[in-house]
């Protein structure tokens, strides 16, 4: 496994994803802006919220959200670290393993398609590679070290 690295993957062929009855995907709505921040920080640490938070400021915005009977599970973004980036993806780890995460990648990866991208670059994967893969066929992207890649510039903390 290559640690750190970027993937890209192609928005041609997408999957169909079903999830337990209850969850629902959906784009997510500013007004649910604190709420869905909290959940990223709480669950997920501050250097996402960021990430977050503006992909929830555009004009559309590009994060989906997963729900169980009306509580925030999960998130998927895309343009939030760089165009054409898909990411930060996050379950509740106590909803992981039931496609979930399945169905806010593909929903997101189709909203990228729709706004007219024809591949996705997957940023600064570690250990989810073989999800990525067995999901939507993605590849590491030769050369798509940390030290390469838009991550480059990240301050130390």
């Amino acid at each position: 496994m290559t640690e750190g690295c970027d993937m890209i993957a192609s928005l041609q062929n997408l999957p169909e994803v079903q999830v337990a009855d209850g969850i629902k995907i959906k784009r997510a709505f500013v007004g649910e802006k604190d709420d869905i921040l909290e959940f990223v920080e709480s669950k997920f640490g501050k250097h996402w919220r960021g990430e977050v938070e503006h992909a929830l400021m555009q004009e559309l915005p590009k994060c989906f959200i997963a729900t169980e009977n009306g509580k925030l599970i999960g998130f998927a973004c895309y343009d939030a670290t760089a165009k054409g980036f898909f990411g930060p993806i996050g379950i509740d780890l106590d909803k992981r393993g039931g496609n979930v995460g399945k169905a806010l990648l593909v929903r997101t990866l189709t909203a990228m398609r729709e706004y007219g991208y024809a591949y996705a670059i997957i940023g600064w994967v570690k250990s989810a590679e073989m999800f990525y893969r067995k999901t939507v066929n993605a590849e590491f992207i030769k050369g798509g070290n940390p030290e390469n890649s838009i991550y480059a510039n990240l301050i130390s903390m």
